[in-house]
């Protein structure tokens, strides 16, 4: 639920880390955390009388039904009445004054304390959405009903996302199918500049000509499975990546019945487990320093994984089980990245056009839909984004019978 920047007594927070939003929330509050971290609106509604209800609750307030349902609900809304502040007993509020809040009767019925865009005018409608703040809590924003200019540059907006404009970016393996492309949009969506790690950075590959052709793209020395090349990087630029996107990937089909899937499964969590980690060590300390550092701080790390990381793929096993392992890897690395506000984003795709994916039948993500989105969940503030046919199946039949998929998957 919304948290305002009032009279609570202020929390200790650890040594060097920049103060954050409140973040307590109850476990029924989680429900938001859920679709903010997908981009939807939801909020519950009582299956018996179909009321729509917030903030949160175990019991529906008109008729005591105690089965309320998180669903999606409809965006707009009415601003009622604003408020702006200019004083907080709270380390982070006061550190973001003026903050502008306000009441929205939302179009589904509650009326809801909100954080509110700068553009927004009392009496006008507005559009509603569940953003996950610098504590990664959800809390609800509101913005004008239609584009405003320059809309993306309202300080409370940027709080709640990591708009790649102006900053600096890293794309830890230019080999990736979707690297070029990536580099491409990211700079069209505004970045100052993109590095991008290649192990021999005048290696000749599909690719390579696009990127050293991209202006301010710069290729860097950047071998993922050796954690020395991986640490000289971070020292040589780690104070200048704002946002870090992990393209670490290794695909090669292979059954597990054959005799080099154990060779390949070794090769493959090298590649990208092993990988992220480097990374983690080498330019999560520094990136959660400077998370507290303004325009020029450090918003994001993305991670770019399989889709058959959620389920399984019997000719793509050595992808399944490291990817897998990389999205339990991130959320340690949300975890300790979270006290210097750094969002985590997980973007789980289908299989990329590319060389390794060949025999694998449409629909394919390209790399330009995987690019598109990334910038999207980006400016969106967004955690967990799934990208083509594929993925969004896969998350589709995991909600709903997790053991459908174990069966059909790869069928």
């Amino acid at each position: 639920m919304t948290k305002l920047p009032g009279p609570e007594a202020p929390k200790a927070t650890p040594a060097g880390a920049p103060p954050l939003p409140p973040a307590n929330r109850s476990r029924t509050a989680h429900g938001l955390t859920h679709a903010a971290a997908e981009g939807r609106f939801a909020l519950q509604r009582c299956p018996a009388c179909a009321r729509f209800t917030y903030p949160p609750r175990d019991a529906c307030p008109k008729c005591l039904c105690p089965a309320l349902e998180f669903v999606d609900a409809p965006e707009g809304g009415l601003l009622v009445s604003s408020t702006t502040i200019h004083a907080s007993v709270d380390p982070y509020f006061r550190e973001h004054l003026p903050w502008r809040q306000g009441l929205v009767t939302a179009d589904c019925g509650p009326p809801i304390i909100v954080h509110l865009h700068r553009d927004c005018v009392e009496g006008e409608r507005v559009r509603l959405s569940l953003q996950l703040d610098k504590a990664g809590q959800p809390v609800v924003f509101a913005r004008p009903a239609t584009e405003t200019p320059n809309m993306q540059d309202d300080p409370a907006w940027q709080e709640m996302t990591a708009d790649p404009r102006s900053r600096r970016i890293l794309i830890t393996d230019g080999r990736h199918p979707a690297a070029p492309a990536l580099a491409r949009a990211l700079l069209q969506a505004g970045a100052a500049s993109v590095h991008v790690g290649l192990p021999d950075p005048d290696e000749v590959f599909d690719g390579g000509a696009l990127l050293r052709a991209t202006d301010n793209v710069t290729p860097v020395a950047l071998d993922l499975t050796d954690a020395r090349s991986v640490a000289a990087l971070a020292a040589a630029i780690g104070a200048e990546v704002d946002i870090l996107i992990n393209t670490a990937d290794h695909v090669r089909p292979v059954h597990l019945f054959e005799r080099d899937a154990p060779r390949c499964l070794m090769e493959t969590m090298d590649a990208t487990v092993a990988a992220t980690a480097h990374l983690a060590q080498a330019f999560g300390p520094t990136m959660m320093a400077r998370g507290p550092a303004g325009p020029n701080s450090a918003v994001a790390w993305v991670n770019i994984l399989s889709a058959y990381a959620l389920g399984a793929h019997p000719e793509f096993g050595p992808v399944s089980v490291a990817h897998a392992a990389c999205l339990s890897l991130s959320h340690w690395l949300r975890a300790e990245l979270r006290p210097g506000g750094i969002r985590v984003l997980n973007a789980f795709t289908g299989p990329v056009e590319g060389e390794w994916y060949q025999r694998v039948p449409p629909p394919k993500t390209s790399p330009s839909q995987l690019s598109r989105a990334v910038v999207d969940g980006l400016r969106r503030g967004l955690e967990d984004i799934y990208i083509g046919d594929i993925a969004r199946d896969i998350q589709a039949r995991l909600a709903a019978n997790p053991k459908a998929l174990e069966r059909e998957n790869g069928q």
